[in-house]
């Protein structure tokens, strides 16, 4: 044999002419695998985290609005507390809008608490905010307390017709919802 005998290795070199090797490759095709195997692994323990359809399905309501009368209220279940709908009368609407918001002590206008245009309609979370008891004034044979809205017979918490709270432990007025119109007779809560 000569010295300077060569051997041409190109078909059996590992070099593709692009910088990448067999090696390369095999690393992206396990890791690539691998990911997919993660993501397989962890989308059921991320999808049983999301709520349940029996869940969803509370999480908001449509409620009729035309069957309720001037000076009528009704209390619909909404995410399993009593929301009180009432359809007020001009009177109520007058009192509440007259009420000096500086003496309240959970300051909030009654215009901030109802829909404009729909003033006539109040929609609230039907909970006293000292301990969670439902303040009576939805029946008209209610006790309605010193201010025309709603008495909490629990501790002795007096709302307004606006249900903003006018004496008594309460710290704050009784919620208002997230609701919208979604016709001029049907709301939906949540």
């Amino acid at each position: 044999m000569s010295a300077d005998t060569t051997v041409d290795n190109s078909a059996t070199d590992d070099n593709h002419g692009d910088g990448e090797t067999r090696r390369d490759f095999l690393y992206l095709t396990a890791a690539a695998f691998g990911a997919v195997g993660a993501a397989s692994f962890a989308w059921p323990l991320v999808d049983q985290m999301n709520p349940a359809a029996d869940t969803l399905a509370l999480s908001s309501t449509e409620v009729d609005l035309s069957p309720i009368e001037e000076g009528q209220a009704i209390t619909v279940v909404w995410r399993g507390k009593p929301v009180f709908i009432r359809h007020r009368t001009a009177k109520e609407i007058e009192e509440a809008q007259a009420v000096d918001v500086a003496d309240l002590r959970d300051p909030e206008t009654d215009g901030d608490r109802v829909h404009e245009g729909q003033e006539k309609w109040l929609v609230m979370v039907g909970i006293c905010t000292h301990l969670g008891c439902v303040p009576l004034g939805q029946k008209n044979t209610d006790v309605k307390g010193e201010y025309d809205g709603w008495f909490c017979p629990c501790h002795g918490s007096h709302y307004d017709s606006s249900g903003r709270i006018r004496k008594g432990p309460a710290p704050k007025n009784l919620g208002v919802p997230e609701y919208s119109f979604v016709t001029d007779t049907t709301i939906k809560i949540g």
